[in-house]
Formats: C-alpha cells, sequence, structure tokens
C-alpha cells in the first residue's frame, strides 16, 4: 500500500545518517585543522626553547649587553652582537628598498601591461629565479658580480656620490655588505613580485572599469585603485621579503667578506647574525662561543617574530581603514 501511493519510508533514515556523516567529516576536518595549528606552535615553542638552553650560559655572563656589544674575540672569550645586529639591519633594509619598487613594478606589468604572450613567459621566469639554489646566487656573486662591483659600479657611484658615507672608496675584492645587499635583492624580488601581481589580479574589475569610465589614466587608476586596495597584501609581502632577507645565510657568507667591524660605507666588509652562525658553528672552539652562537639564532627568532607581528599589525591598520572608508 504505502509503495502504490509512492512514499520512501527510507527517505528519513537515509537523511539522518548523511547528516551524522556531515558532521563526523566537519569533526574530523576541525580536528585535522587544529592538530596543524597545534604543531606549529609546538614547532615554534621547540625550537625557541631550544635556542634558549643552548644561549643560557651566554646570557648569563653578558646579558642584554650582549646585543649592542661589537667585539667579536673567541680566543678572549669575548662576544658581542652588535656589529651582526647592524649588518643584518643594513643588508636587509637595502635589499628591500631595491627590491619593493622593483617587485611591484613585475606586479603591474604583468597584471595591467604586458600582453598575454609576454605574461605567459615573464611571469614562469620570475617565479623561476625564486627556485634557483642560494649556493649558486652566491657562487655567481663571487665569480661575476663581485669583481663587475669593484671595477666599475662601486667606482661609479663612489665618485658621484662619493660625498655620502654609505659609498664609500670602493674595495678590492667585491666583496662587503653592497654586494650582499644586491644578492637578497635578486632573492627577495621573486616573492614581492609574484604576490604583488596575485593582489593586482584580485582588485575587483568594477573599479578599475569605473574609474576609467570617469577618464581616469592608466597611472590614475593604479595610483587611486589599484594601489590602495591592495595595500595591505603589498606590506604583507614586504614583510614576507624581510623575512626571507633575514635568514638567508650561505648566500651572505659567500659575499658578504665576513668582517667584525662596523663601517658606514656599504663597499666594505660585514657579517649578519644568520652568515655569522653558518660560518663559525661547526668549527667553534669552546662551549661559550657555541652559545653564543645560540644567543645570536635567539636575537634573529626575535627579530623575525617582531617582523611578522608588525606586518599582522599593518594588515590590521589598512583593513580597518578600507572597511571604514566604504
Amino acid at each position: 500500500m504505502v509503495a502504490r501511493l509512492g512514499i520512501d519510508i527510507w527517505k528519513p533514515l537515509h537523511a539522518a545518517r548523511g547528516r551524522t556523516t556531515d558532521r563526523i567529516g566537519d569533526g574530523v576536518l576541525y580536528g585535522l585543522c587544529m592538530l596543524a595549528a597545534l604543531l606549529v606552535i609546538v614547532a615554534i615553542g621547540a625550537i625557541a626553547y631550544q635556542l634558549m638552553n643552548g644561549a643560557a650560559s651566554s646570557i648569563s655572563k653578558f646579558g642584554l649587553g650582549f646585543v649592542g656589544h661589537t667585539a667579536w674575540k673567541p680566543e678572549f672569550g669575548i662576544f658581542g652582537a652588535g656589529v651582526f645586529v647592524y649588518g643584518t639591519a643594513v643588508t636587509s633594509l637595502a635589499a628591500l628598498s631595491l627590491a619593493v619598487p622593483i617587485g611591484i613594478s613585475i606586479g603591474l606589468y604583468l597584471s595591467m601591461v604586458a600582453p598575454r604572450r609576454v605574461r605567459g613567459v615573464i611571469g614562469p621566469l620570475v617565479e623561476t629565479l625564486a627556485a634557483i639554489p642560494s649556493v649558486i646566487l652566491g657562487f655567481w656573486g663571487i665569480v661575476v658580480f663581485g669583481p663587475f662591483l669593484s671595477s666599475h659600479l662601486e667606482p661609479l657611484l663612489h665618485g658621484v656620490l662619493g660625498f655620502l658615507p654609505i659609498f664609500g672608496p670602493a674595495q678590492t675584492t667585491g666583496a662587503g655588505l653592497f654586494n650582499a645587499s644586491l644578492i637578497l635583492t635578486i632573492m627577495v624580488v621573486p616573492i614581492i613580485a609574484s604576490i604583488s601581481r596575485d593582489l593586482f589580479l584580485s582588485v575587483p574589475r568594477e573599479l578599475t572599469d569605473g574609474a576609467v569610465a570617469l577618464g581616469a589614466t592608466r597611472l590614475e587608476v593604479v595610483r587611486g585603485v589599484v594601489l590602495p586596495s591592495a595595500a595591505s597584501g603589498l606590506a604583507a609581502a614586504t614583510f614576507l621579503g624581510l623575512g626571507r632577507a633575514l635568514g638567508e645565510a650561505i648566500a651572505v657568507t659567500q659575499v658578504i667578506g665576513a668582517g667584525s667591524a662596523i663601517h658606514a660605507s656599504l663597499f666594505d666588509t660585514g657579517d649578519t647574525l644568520a652568515s655569522r652562525i653558518a660560518n663559525q658553528y661547526q668549527g667553534a672552539a669552546t662551549s661559550l662561543q657555541i652559545s653564543s652562537l645560540f644567543y645570536l639564532g635567539l636575537i634573529l627568532l626575535v627579530i623575525g617574530l617582531l617582523a611578522n607581528a608588525v606586518a599582522q599589525w599593518i594588515t590590521r591598520r589598512f583593513d580597518v581603514h578600507r572597511l571604514a572608508a566604504r
């Protein structure tokens, strides 16, 4: 009788089973995502604990003065991070000052100017640049870039801008902060360019078309619509590039010259936190030197976390202002 009337008595049961399966699936997905997030927290905590534990001897001996002290004399048991903090700051900021405008310009070209065929060729090449091993870039910086800098670019910059302390006399080897900054620029540009291109392509077409319909030029569209819409993402991309520059060790070690003093000129040798750790950890002579290298790593970790926190803050500020403008 029920079958003749066309009534499916199993339909409510199937629906209940479907809802139960969906709840189980949602719970499994939530658990996996929570586990992944917890793994990240545990990993960061484990890294921080290991660095603090390894740096305990140096922290107890030198305290916070270690950060600003500029002497590094393993034979006398005297260690300080001032030279390496300075080198890290100078090379990273110099690299960003070049990489940010270059990367954003590449992103604008690929998203708004380049023909489709050109975009299909240049885009993958820019991303391929990020896949080059850092040791290859460092080797290229020694063999090709260093001689070019010492023979041509550094003398030119010193002759034109030598009144500025940062452009002192050219060095004979080409190794120094300037070479390291340019190598870092090459490594950071693909990150900023790829993210910028995706950000500019994600700007709603209605906004750009509306600006063009009102008579705006391409420059005015970029300045008034595209860049403000992607500002928070560009800030995040910049700090992502900063994190790449801060942590690079091998390529910088090859081209920076391993100097142990602070110089005003970019053409002089120097060192960074990461390159000093990579250069001396295997050959450390004393336990205090090893502890001091751990201390350098702890300082680098703190700088990286602070940079990430600032990036998050800037992103939220841009988002709040953009929502308020709407």
